[in-house]
């Protein structure tokens, strides 16, 4: 019997909120059945972005609204599928919200906080809502991230094809998956992906990201700014690892090259796509030396010179988007939140501990019921 779940995702990039109405039989995704986003409203956008940028200061009362606020949006982006998907609301099982990330610190507080009131959000759809699926791995002693590593070895595991997974999101992140089985799977954030490029887009063009690349395709590579960029601790530590926007940001790069401003701001933009196209073919290489073939998603894919970088990188590993395996690239992160709702109603684990560093595998995130 054909069960219907939303996903609803909006990464550390912030530039959007994707909606994928999911089926499955029983714990087998099948497709995407329908697809809509959505936006944050500017104010809303420019606020959240600043809760990553600097140490922020807001009341209570504020935290409260944009709680609110940002379930709305993501309420609003999930009727705009349901309607796409043609499917009255009693045929979708549940909503699984993954919320936005404002805070990510599992090993200093043991605690990761995403903003979107799941009640909200329940209640506006009148559809049971999945929601803060983070925090179970870290009570169980991992780094609540990556997540989406287990819906990527559901998906794209192969026994005689070992293959990664790349999503290029605000961060980037891996899964390694040498063969089938789920005791081989590895995976973890590699560095900064679009986030540090749309911060530096959006200061130097005014748009809130670099469409296609081209800003960074008229830069020249900087090699000083790549080798200091290259020298930060997080890429040379050893998985499990995650990490966020609170740490890759233009204050970062002020830190790590004072005399950044002296630069042309067109080769700014291509150093850090450099430095993301290389961190992740790094990781590659390092912790996946068997791996023939990359499956790239997420928004980084639309960056041609970001592509054109990575497949000179990997080669000979062959680099295609997941819409090669099946899944359109900008799907894959809201139809994995579709796939954990389905798993926490179903009482299975959806983390993997090889991945995340927790104890065990958990059930992961809270029922929110109408």
């Amino acid at each position: 019997m054909t069960e219907y779940f939303i996903g609803l995702m909006s990464g550390t990039s912030m530039d959007g909120i994707d909606a994928a109405v999911c089926a499955f039989d029983d714990s087998r995704f099948l497709c995407v059945h329908a697809h809509a986003s959505g936006r944050y409203p500017a104010a809303l956008r420019a606020r959240l972005l600043a809760l990553q940028r600097e140490t922020p200061t807001l009341s209570l009362h504020e935290l409260a609204r944009l709680d609110r606020d940002v379930a709305q949006a993501f309420a609003d982006t999930a009727q705009a599928a349901l309607e796409a998907a043609r499917l009255p609301r009693e045929a979708i099982r549940a909503v699984g919200s993954h919320g936005q990330t404002v805070f990510h610190d599992p090993a200093g507080t043991g605690s990761s906080q995403q903003l979107g009131n799941p009640s909200w959000i329940a209640q506006q759809l009148g559809i049971t809502t999945v929601a803060d699926f983070r925090r179970a791995d870290i009570a169980a002693g991992g780094q609540g991230a990556p997540l989406v590593p287990a819906f990527h070895h559901a998906l794209f595991a192969e026994a005689t094809l070992p293959r990664a997974v790349v999503n290029l999101g605000g961060i980037a992140n891996i899964t390694l998956l040498p063969g089938a089985g789920e005791a081989q799977v590895s995976g973890f954030d590699t560095g900064p992906a679009n986030g540090l490029m749309d911060e530096w887009a959006e200061r130097h063009l005014g748009q809130a990201y670099d469409e296609g690349g081209h800003f960074a395709g008229g830069g020249q590579l900087h090699a000083g700014l790549l080798e200091v960029l290259l020298g930060d601790p997080y890429f040379a530590a050893a998985p499990p690892k995650s990490t966020g926007r609170g740490d890759f940001h233009l204050q970062w790069l002020h830190q790590r090259y004072p005399a950044l401003d002296a630069l042309a701001p067109a080769d700014v933009q291509r150093t850090l796509c450099e430095l993301t196209a290389r961190t992740v073919a790094e990781a590659i290489r390092r912790h996946g030396p068997g791996t023939r073939e990359v499956l790239a998603c997420g928004g980084g894919t639309r960056n041609h010179l970001l592509m054109e970088r990575l497949h000179a990188l990997l080669s000979p590993i062959r680099l295609h988007t997941t819409g090669d395996a099946g899944l359109d690239p900008q799907h894959v992160e809201a139809a994995a939140f579709a796939w954990l709702a389905m798993r926490t109603l179903k009482g299975l684990p959806g983390n993997l501990p090889a991945v995340t560093g927790a104890k065990r595998p958990v059930i992961l995130g809270g029922v929110y019921r109408v």
